[in-house]
């Protein structure tokens, strides 16, 4: 046994589930030349995606690092994922997660620039 859980989620096995029948489907759709085969097996895998997305998002995934032990089994809901998973692309995606960087010369409601950049001021000696 590990000493860490793996990433076995409900949403990893579900969502991998559904790509291999849309897989499967693609593959025999090939092999039959048929191009409503083709076209479900595409279908049937780009749902695979958003299966596996929706599922994150609605807390059957896992954050990315180390998750304590009693949360490793594949039935335990992340309760974190309603704000979003740091540095998570899916979350990000969806609108959550955490915002560190601020935008280049946005200035603050005090009135401060923000810290290491110089406003330059308007008509100051500078060339054209």
């Amino acid at each position: 046994m590990s000493q860490y859980d793996e990433g076995h989620t409900f949403a990893g096995w579900i969502g991998t589930a559904v790509a291999t029948v849309g897989c499967s489907v693609l593959g025999a759709g090939i092999c039959v030349t048929s191009a409503s085969l083709l076209v479900g097996g595409f279908a049937v895998t780009v749902a695979s995606v958003l299966v596996t997305w929706v599922l994150h998002l609605t807390g059957w995934g896992k954050p990315s690092g180390i998750r304590p032990r009693d949360q490793w089994g594949m039935r335990v809901r992340d309760l974190s994922a309603r704000e979003g998973h740091p540095d998570c692309w899916g979350c990000r995606l969806a609108g959550r997660g955490r915002r560190t960087a601020e935008a280049p010369g946005v200035v603050r409601a005090s009135g401060g620039a923000v810290p290491g950049r110089e406003a330059a001021a308007v008509g100051a000696g500078g060339e054209a």
